[in-house]
């Protein structure tokens, strides 16, 4: 809608370049704060939604931590046990070949490996990391300053980060596709154990499967570990992300005020010029407004 002058106000005000651009301003300065006002509150809910998708992702950082914990725990209970049963009685190393020779032969290399030399199936190696991801996560398992971390997190982007914790992700889902096959194999030898009702040889078979369970657990740990960290870099990230949306919505919300006082200062210029007394209304509930941001802001 075409916005037009008054006659009366045109009369009232010299049609100058100077008149003109009196006139003008109020409601140029009113588009501008209302614009200033839109991105306000546009970075403000952006600030609010990178502080729920921190919350979101420090829960499922959580979520790693417990089952770290968890698998360190049973972890050392299998060592403890083993260390009590070695403390009671002999435990001769396990030789398959000779105590289960019907299914020794079909047994598979990795079974074979991690009943008698305490070894897990090889995992995949590692995916190459980028050198800003690398950084940051050494600042934060060197458990470094939150400053430090986040100054290193700020040239990392979203997608590297997601992509890290894929991979994170797909080396646990690897570990147990890989150990699954070997841990079927060992409930399928303890029931050939159980039929022989040899307690020698039941010794020597616990005694392996539970420094295997360890060395099972103690790598499934470090592998959930590193999806934890993964996702407090994430959180970090996020927080990051809120902070400078938050830093930007105060500076527009800032602009939003200067513009708004340009709307008052004009107002006042034509009014003290007619002594127009609307004008002067306006200039007064302005000058309100702003006195009363200011009193919210400092006080409330």
């Amino acid at each position: 809608m075409k916005v037009e002058i008054p006659d009366k106000l045109k009369a009232d005000v010299p049609q100058t370049r100077f008149g003109k651009l009196l006139t003008s301003t109020p409601i140029v300065m009113t588009v501008v704060a209302t614009m200033l006002a839109g991105l306000s509150s546009s970075e403000m809910t952006r600030a609010q939604y990178d502080r729920s998708l921190a919350a979101q992702q420090q829960s499922k950082a959580g979520d790693q931590w417990s089952f770290f914990q968890a698998k360190k725990l049973r972890g050392a209970m299998s060592r403890s046990t083993l260390d009590l049963l070695q403390a009671t009685s002999e435990i001769r190393p396990l030789n398959l070949q000779s105590n289960f020779t019907a299914a020794a032969g079909e047994l598979s290399p990795a079974a074979i490996a991690a009943l008698e030399k305490d070894e897990l199936p090889a995992a995949p190696p590692g995916p190459a990391m980028d050198a800003g991801f690398k950084a940051a996560l050494a600042a934060l398992e060197s458990l470094k300053p939150e400053t430090e971390i986040a100054a290193l997190l700020v040239p990392v982007k979203e997608p590297t980060l997601e992509e890290s914790l894929r991979l994170a992700v797909d080396a646990t889902l690897a570990l147990d596709a890989a150990t699954k096959p070997v841990s079927q194999t060992i409930d399928q030898l303890e029931k050939s154990l159980v039929a022989k009702g040899d307690k020698n040889l039941s010794r020597e078979f616990v005694a392996a499967r539970l420094r295997y369970t360890a060395a099972r657990y103690d790598a499934e740990a470090r592998l959930n570990q590193a999806v934890a960290f993964v996702y407090e870099l994430q959180v970090r990230k996020s927080n990051v992300s809120a902070d400078r949306h938050h830093a930007r919505s105060e500076r527009f919300f800032y602009g939003m005020l200067a513009a708004q006082l340009a709307v008052i200062i004009a107002t006042f210029a034509i009014a003290a010029r007619q002594r127009n007394l609307l004008w002067s209304i306006a200039a007064v509930a302005g000058l309100s407004a702003v006195a009363l941001a200011v009193y919210v802001y400092l006080f409330v």
